[in-house]
């Protein structure tokens, strides 16, 4: 038996294997901590941040009532003892909306800008009359599909672009990414998606309930421009009794940090189709302490069709 010329070989490559698993471990090691320690790629920490709770539960009514006609304002003195009142006559802003709901800051006498007179535009002549058959369809209806988008739990107008708060549950959940902001509504919880990576809307038919949202920066604003609505929301006045829109709307809406726990929620629509000019409006949105409860509609809910025997048998 021949001695090896190289009787240590074996131990001198166990020596450089596990050399080279060391450097290379350490390698990866000091890799990972380069990685760890890079600082941190432009993300939505970069700008405002709107992530969390938010409720948008007002005293201020859509529209101006008519007693203040002239009063684009209130004073501090008479927010003050509005926001003490027992709720009131139609006419009174607490009738509508939710009791203990802020007026401040901004004091106005309703949530509509412009038409400066504070209220809704007057429909155009179709839209005139789809509301009067969608309201006597309502009132008489004969199947699901003549009642409202709520009833049916469908969609609730604190969803749908512009948001307007509704009589209570005007709650929302917000996500910030990169890529988009999710706007979760309480009712009937919907994720409204505002991308920001896609810069052109959808195709033309593609139509859909809170429409197509898409978000930019101007500065410290998230812009949001919204179009692609589907027709079944044309109800000019019945969904949420707030008011109505078609696939022609198209909505911009303004996001913007007064402070830590307010956004100004600012918001002008164009429908040729439903008004005869735009309309503007703005509202302040509080950081809500706990996030909203889950909105289960239909889960043993009879209304329906116990409102549909009811019209049934009256007829």
């Amino acid at each position: 038996m021949h001695s090896s010329r190289y009787p240590n070989a074996a131990g001198v490559l166990g020596v450089l294997a596990f050399s080279t698993v060391r450097v290379l471990g350490v390698l990866a090691f000091s890799t990972a901590l380069n990685v760890v320690a890079q600082p941190p790629h432009p993300s939505a920490k970069a700008h405002p941040d709107f992530e969390g709770a938010w409720s948008s539960a007002t005293a201020i009514p859509l529209e101006r009532p008519a007693r203040l006609k002239d009063k684009p304002y209130y004073t501090p003195e008479e927010a003050a003892q509005l926001q003490e009142k027992a709720r009131g006559p139609d006419d009174d802003p607490l009738s509508r909306l939710e009791t203990g709901s802020v007026m401040l800051p901004s004091l106005r006498t309703s949530i509509i800008t412009d038409p400066p007179n504070g209220l809704l535009p007057s429909l155009t002549p179709l839209a005139a009359a789809a509301k009067r058959d969608r309201l006597e369809r309502l009132h008489n209806p004969a199947a699901a599909t003549d009642m409202g988008l709520q009833d049916r739990c469908l969609l609730f107008p604190t969803s749908v672009p512009p948001m307007i708060p509704y009589r209570y549950n005007s709650n929302y959940q917000i996500v910030q990414t990169d890529d988009a902001v999710v706007v979760q509504s309480e009712m009937i919880h919907d994720a409204r998606v505002i991308r920001l990576d896609r810069r052109s809307h959808l195709p033309s038919n593609i139509r859909q309930w809170l429409g197509d949202s898409l978000g930019h920066w101007e500065g410290a604003t998230l812009v949001v421009d919204t179009t692609n609505f589907n027709d079944a929301g044309g109800f000019y006045g019945d969904a949420g009794g707030m008011y109505g829109w078609d696939r022609n709307m198209h909505v911009v809406e303004r996001f913007s940090l007064i402070d830590a726990n307010t956004i100004l929620y600012r918001f002008e629509v164009e429908d040729p189709t439903a008004y005869t000019q735009p309309w503007k409006g703005e509202l302040t949105m509080r950081r809500a302490s706990s996030p909203p409860f889950e909105y289960a509609c239909h889960e043993g809910n009879q209304d329906l069709p116990n409102i549909l025997k009811l019209s049934a048998s009256q007829r």
